[in-house]
Protein backbone atom coordinates (compact mmCIF):
# COMPACT_ATOMS: atom_id res chain seq x y z
CA UNK A 1 0.00 0.00 0.00
CA UNK A 2 3.12 2.66 1.42
CA UNK A 3 4.39 2.37 -2.69
CA UNK A 4 0.70 2.80 -4.30
CA UNK A 5 0.54 6.09 -2.03
CA UNK A 6 4.31 7.02 -2.96
CA UNK A 7 3.45 6.66 -6.15
CA UNK A 8 0.48 8.96 -6.26
CA UNK A 9 1.95 11.35 -4.06
CA UNK A 10 5.10 11.81 -6.20
CA UNK A 11 2.68 12.38 -8.74
CA UNK A 12 0.63 14.76 -6.82
CA UNK A 13 3.76 16.59 -5.95
CA UNK A 14 4.86 16.76 -9.81
CA UNK A 15 1.23 18.47 -10.81
CA UNK A 16 1.26 21.06 -7.92
CA UNK A 17 4.96 21.42 -9.07
CA UNK A 18 3.79 22.71 -12.40
CA UNK A 19 0.77 24.39 -11.21
CA UNK A 20 -1.87 22.17 -12.02
CA UNK A 21 -3.49 22.36 -9.18
CA UNK A 22 -7.04 21.10 -10.91
CA UNK A 23 -5.50 18.47 -12.76
CA UNK A 24 -4.55 17.07 -9.45
CA UNK A 25 -7.54 17.43 -7.63
CA UNK A 26 -9.47 15.76 -10.28
CA UNK A 27 -7.02 12.75 -10.59
CA UNK A 28 -6.60 11.90 -6.94
CA UNK A 29 -9.22 12.89 -4.67
CA UNK A 30 -11.61 10.67 -3.51
CA UNK A 31 -15.19 11.13 -4.39
CA UNK A 32 -15.77 11.89 -0.24
CA UNK A 33 -12.95 13.68 0.30
CA UNK A 34 -12.74 16.52 3.35
CA UNK A 35 -10.20 18.98 2.39
CA UNK A 36 -8.97 21.57 5.77
CA UNK A 37 -7.62 24.87 6.09
CA UNK A 38 -5.73 24.46 9.95
CA UNK A 39 -8.56 24.84 12.31
CA UNK A 40 -11.49 25.58 10.23
CA UNK A 41 -14.18 23.77 9.01
CA UNK A 42 -13.65 20.71 6.82
CA UNK A 43 -14.36 21.62 3.12
CA UNK A 44 -16.49 18.36 2.10
CA UNK A 45 -16.93 16.21 -1.28
CA UNK A 46 -15.09 16.22 -4.69
CA UNK A 47 -17.45 18.39 -6.66
CA UNK A 48 -16.95 20.86 -3.64
CA UNK A 49 -13.59 21.31 -3.33
CA UNK A 50 -13.21 21.34 -7.50
CA UNK A 51 -15.81 24.65 -7.48
CA UNK A 52 -14.35 26.07 -4.86
CA UNK A 53 -10.53 25.39 -6.55
CA UNK A 54 -11.91 26.43 -9.72
CA UNK A 55 -13.35 30.03 -8.26
CA UNK A 56 -9.87 30.61 -6.38
CA UNK A 57 -8.19 30.21 -9.76
CA UNK A 58 -10.82 32.21 -11.67
CA UNK A 59 -11.37 35.36 -9.57
CA UNK A 60 -8.25 35.56 -7.44
CA UNK A 61 -5.13 33.85 -8.95
CA UNK A 62 -2.92 36.27 -11.37
CA UNK A 63 0.21 34.22 -11.97
CA UNK A 64 1.34 30.86 -9.86
CA UNK A 65 4.71 31.45 -9.19
CA UNK A 66 5.79 27.90 -6.84
CA UNK A 67 5.19 25.24 -5.25
CA UNK A 68 7.85 23.35 -3.61
CA UNK A 69 7.75 19.72 -1.23
CA UNK A 70 10.24 20.18 1.03
CA UNK A 71 10.21 16.52 2.84
CA UNK A 72 7.64 13.52 3.04
CA UNK A 73 6.76 10.60 4.97
CA UNK A 74 4.80 8.01 4.71
CA UNK A 75 2.92 5.89 7.49
CA UNK A 76 0.76 3.54 6.55
CA UNK A 77 -2.22 5.19 4.93
CA UNK A 78 -1.04 8.26 6.21
CA UNK A 79 1.53 10.91 4.46
CA UNK A 80 2.91 14.07 5.20
CA UNK A 81 4.79 16.86 3.85
CA UNK A 82 6.20 20.15 4.03
CA UNK A 83 5.98 22.59 1.10
CA UNK A 84 6.10 25.98 0.51
CA UNK A 85 3.58 27.65 -2.30
CA UNK A 86 3.79 31.38 -4.09
CA UNK A 87 1.46 32.64 -5.98
CA UNK A 88 0.35 36.35 -7.09
CA UNK A 89 -3.41 37.50 -6.94
CA UNK A 90 -5.26 39.89 -8.82
CA UNK A 91 -5.52 42.51 -6.29
CA UNK A 92 -1.70 42.34 -6.78
CA UNK A 93 -0.31 40.60 -3.26
CA UNK A 94 1.97 37.88 -3.46
CA UNK A 95 0.66 34.92 -1.22
CA UNK A 96 3.15 32.88 0.28
CA UNK A 97 2.20 29.64 2.02
CA UNK A 98 4.48 27.60 3.85
CA UNK A 99 2.76 24.74 5.10
CA UNK A 100 2.69 21.02 6.22
CA UNK A 101 -0.14 18.90 4.44
CA UNK A 102 -1.21 15.80 6.36
CA UNK A 103 -3.37 13.77 4.52
CA UNK A 104 -5.04 9.76 4.80
CA UNK A 105 -5.59 8.13 1.45
CA UNK A 106 -8.19 5.86 0.67
CA UNK A 107 -8.38 3.41 -2.12
CA UNK A 108 -5.21 5.26 -3.76
CA UNK A 109 -7.40 9.02 -3.31
CA UNK A 110 -6.98 11.64 -1.01
CA UNK A 111 -9.43 10.98 1.84
CA UNK A 112 -8.76 13.31 4.15
CA UNK A 113 -6.03 16.66 4.08
CA UNK A 114 -5.29 18.82 6.12
CA UNK A 115 -3.19 22.16 5.87
CA UNK A 116 -1.26 23.93 8.86
CA UNK A 117 0.23 27.17 7.64
CA UNK A 118 3.45 28.87 9.23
Amino acid sequence: METTIENNLKHVHELLAKGAFIEAMETYLHDDVELRESNDQPKKGKEFNLKFEHDFINNQLSEFIRYEVKNYAINGNHSFYDAIMELKLKDGSTMLSEQTVATEWKDGKIYRERYYHG
